[in-house]
């Protein structure tokens, strides 16, 4: 049996802070990788866990959902479009599940906080560094929520590329042509496929 070691949640105060927010809830998460690393080579499904204890109390998936879903979310029938955010949580569980996957101990720089005082949005930066390779920038977008004034992260974009645009450009014929009956489908079957690590975490 394989035990995992409960999420540590990040305290109001952190969550106040944009910058401290994401600073700590990555910590939070590289480091459970490393802890279970043992464990996850040996069951790579148990990323699903990880990211689902570690990283999705702090996501806006309900408004990401949405926003994926642009102009047609006035057009589905409220029981789909519950149905659909259900199943988008699970996506980007895996999403973020499978990116990480091909994490193996990385150094991640944080960008310097900026000022953000009257603001509802904003962009914290990082640089992922893996030796001899190409740094890799990401950015994660973080909105305030108005009744809990707390931050959470609504995208992520690497290398210039928004996790949510991609997706809304990649749905919106479907969308068109086939409905959110179809979209769901492709997401379920995105869901359904295993997690693959990078081959240096069996190393």
């Amino acid at each position: 049996m394989i035990f995992m070691v409960p999420a540590t949640m990040i305290n109001a105060s952190e969550q106040s802070d944009p910058y401290v927010m994401i600073n700590e809830v990555a910590s939070l998460t590289f480091d459970r990788m490393k802890r279970e690393k043992e464990q996850i080579n040996q069951n790579p499904e148990l990323l699903r866990t990880v990211m689902e204890e570690e990283l999705l109390p702090y996501i806006d998936y309900r408004f990401s959902a949405f926003k994926v879903l642009g102009k047609y979310a006035s057009k589905v029938p409220r029981e789909k479009l519950l149905e659909f955010v259900s199943v988008f949580r699970e996506y980007l569980i895996t999403s973020y599940a499978v990116a990480l996957g091909y994490y193996d101990d990385q150094l991640v720089e944080f960008a310097p906080a900026l000022e953000f005082d009257g603001r509802s949005d904003v962009t914290v930066r990082a640089v992922i560094k893996d030796g001899e390779r190409p740094d890799i920038k990401v950015a994660f977008k973080v909105r305030k929520d108005r009744q809990s004034d707390q931050w959470q992260v609504y995208d992520m974009v690497a290398e210039g590329i928004s996790l949510l645009s991609s997706k809304r450009t990649e749905f919106e014929s479907i969308l068109r042509q086939d409905g959110i009956d179809k979209v769901i489908e492709l997401m379920r079957k995105n869901i359904a496929e295993p997690i693959k690590l990078n081959e240096k975490l069996n190393k």
